[in-house]
């Protein structure tokens, strides 16, 4: 529910296409619904400028597919992340218009399909194996209405990739950078752009890497000043805040 969604209904009613008790009762559920396991925020697209994302770990698929159902009918696009192929299954099974998308493990309901975001968000994976969490900040970004590039296995390791594609860091508003191991591309990319740089610390490599946490200590000691950390694997986290921004 958001307020397009809003002027809509009051349209609807004036018109005489929608009672007034219809109407009451779209609005009942502001500014959550109730669903015993689940108490489902449709005020937020309202509040927020995007409606409530389904975090699916620990969810099994009839939940998913129950929170995800009840969203939709309010309008909107909407976004389940760390989803399982079982839960995109079930979804499907009451919205076939929805897709389930295997690298950053997202079910979609992709709808609303404007531009709110004022510029381009470039999203780059120091490595193949930190595609994923990439993919997750992505999908997240274009829900929200961005447009929204890639470069990706762009990593320090072999740093003149990265140079290579300084015409593409130069037209971005906001760049998220996923990398794992010593997380030490970031503050690489702070230091060639003057816009807002968002650091996703990845859980990838060997033992000392401690499952991210290397990469992210490393990143939050960045030296480039335009750099921010979100925590590990958040791609999610890092495309909202991306998408916020963008719309500033």
């Amino acid at each position: 529910m958001n307020a397009d969604s809003i002027l809509k209904l009051f349209e609807q009613v004036r018109g005489g296409k929608l009672s007034p008790d219809e109407a009451v009762d779209r609005l009942r559920h502001l500014p959550f619904e109730d669903l015993g396991f689940a108490k489902l925020d449709h005020h937020r697209a309202l509040r927020n400028g995007m409606p409530e994302v389904i975090l699916s770990e620990g969810k099994t698929p009839a939940q998913v597919a129950s929170i995800f159902s009840r969203l939709a009918k309010h309008g909107g696009n909407i976004l389940a992340t760390r989803a399982s192929e079982e839960q995109g299954i079930a979804v499907k099974n009451k919205i076939p218009k929805a897709e389930y998308r295997t690298l950053p493990r997202a079910i979609v309901l992709h709808r609303d399909r404007r531009q709110y975001g004022k510029g381009i968000i470039t999203v780059i994976s120091a490595g193949t194996s930190d595609i994923p969490v990439a993919e997750e900040a992505i999908v997240t970004a274009e829900m929200m209405g961005n447009d929204v590039e890639h470069l990706y296995d762009v990593g320090v390791a072999g740093i003149h990739r990265l140079i290579a594609n300084r015409a593409s860091l130069a037209r971005a508003r906001v760049v998220i950078v996923c990398a794992g191991m010593e997380g030490a591309l970031p503050s690489v990319v702070g230091g060639l752009v003057g816009v807002p740089v968002i650091a996703v610390p990845t859980s990838v490599g060997y033992g000392a890497a401690f499952g991210g946490l290397a990469a992210l200590l490393g990143m939050m000691n960045s030296c480039a000043s335009n750099v921010s950390v979100v925590n590990i694997d958040n791609g999610f986290g890092a495309g909202y805040v991306a998408g916020l921004i963008n719309r500033l």
